[in-house]
C-alpha cells in the first residue's frame, strides 16, 4: 500500500468527475464531497453530460488522479475504460460513493458519506485489489453469477423511487400471494484452471465466482447434490448452451463459452489508512 504522492506544490492534483446520475440523485452530497476536496486538494471538476463525455474527459486527465464522484455503476465504468487503456496498473482511483448503488463500494471498503469518503481521497492509502477480465476484455471487480438472476424486486435495478413507492404501498394495502421461485438447471461445463469441475451431464443451478487474496474462488450449485463444488484457481471457463451472467451490476449475454482470468493486483484504490 501507499500513500497518494503530491504534486510539486505540495497539494495533490486531482481530476473529480461527477457523474450525471449522482447529480440527479444527491445534488448535497456532491456540494459536500466537492467542497471538501476543492479545500484539501488542487481539484479540477468535471461534469460530464453522459457515458461518451465521461469517457473523453477520462482519457483528458494528464497527471491528475482520477476521483469518481458516482455510484457502483460509475466506478465499474471508470475502471473498465482504464483496463481498455492499459493504465490500471500506472495508479489509482478514488471514489466518493453517491447514488442508490452503492454495495459494491461498500464491499470493498469505502467509506460510506461524502465528509468521510472525501477525507478518504485526501488521507488515504492505495490498497491494490484484484480483477477479473473476460476474454471480451470486460471486467469484475466483485461477484460473477451464472446464470444471470431475475432483477431485484427492491427497486434499486434502474427503477425510480416514485415506481418503488407505489408499490411498497400496494403490498400494504393486498395481501401477499405466495411464490415459488423455480430453478432451471442450466447444461454447462465449468472448468477451472484447465480441470473439468462440473460437466454437460450434470445440470447446474449456479455458479459463482469471486476474487479472495489473489485468487478466484469457484462455488457451484447443481441438482444432484445438496453440497456445492467449490475450488479455487486462476482462470475459469464456463461453456454449453447459450447463458447469460451477471458481473457487478450488469447482465451479458447470451454466450455459449467465456473464460475470466483473475489478475491479482491489478487497480489500486484509495481506501482510508485503517480499511
Amino acid at each position: 500500500m501507499s500513500a497518494p504522492e503530491p504534486a510539486e506544490n505540495g497539494a495533490q492534483q486531482l481530476l473529480v468527475v461527477i457523474d450525471p446520475v449522482a447529480r440527479r440523485t444527491d445534488g448535497e452530497s456532491v456540494r459536500i464531497a466537492k467542497d471538501v476536496l476543492s479545500a484539501g486538494a488542487t481539484a479540477k471538476i468535471c461534469l460530464p453530460d453522459g457515458p461518451a463525455d465521461f469517457a473523453r474527459v477520462l482519457a483528458r486527465r494528464g497527471s491528475r488522479r482520477p476521483v469518481v464522484i458516482g455510484d457502483d455503476r460509475a466506478l465499474l465504468r471508470t475502471v473498465a475504460l482504464l483496463h481498455r487503456e492499459r493504465d490500471l496498473a500506472a495508479g489509482a482511483l478514488s471514489l466518493v460513493p453517491v447514488g442508490v448503488s452503492v454495495d459494491l463500494a461498500r464491499s470493498l471498503g469505502v467509506p460510506m458519506g461524502a465528509v468521510a469518503a472525501a477525507r478518504a481521497v485526501l488521507d488515504g492509502v492505495v490498497r491494490r485489489q484484484d480483477l477479473l477480465v473476460d476474454d471480451s476484455d470486460g471486467v469484475v471487480l466483485g461477484d460473477l453469477r451464472i446464470p444471470a438472476p431475475p432483477p431485484a424486486e427492491d427497486g434499486r435495478a434502474g427503477g425510480s423511487s416514485v415506481w418503488h413507492t407505489c408499490r411498497s404501498l400496494v403490498r400494504t394495502l393486498v395481501k401477499p400471494v405466495p411464490q415459488v421461485l423455480a430453478v432451471h438447471p442450466h447444461r454447462l461445463r465449468v472448468e477451472a484452471d484447465g480441470v473439468v469441475l462440473s460437466d454437460l451431464d450434470e445440470p447446474v443451478e449456479a455458479v459463482t465466482v469471486r476474487s479472495v487474496a489473489g485468487r478466484a474462488e469457484i462455488v457451484i450449485r447443481t441438482s444432484a447434490s445438496a453440497e456445492p463444488i467449490t475450488a479455487s484457481a486462476l482462470s475459469v471457463t464456463v461453456s454449453g448452451a447459450d447463458f447469460r451472467y451477471r458481473a457487478d451490476a450488469a447482465v451479458t449475454g447470451p454466450v455459449r463459452t467465456r473464460t475470466w482470468t483473475l489478475r491479482a493486483g491489478a487497480w489500486g484504490l484509495t481506501l482510508p489508512g485503517d480499511a
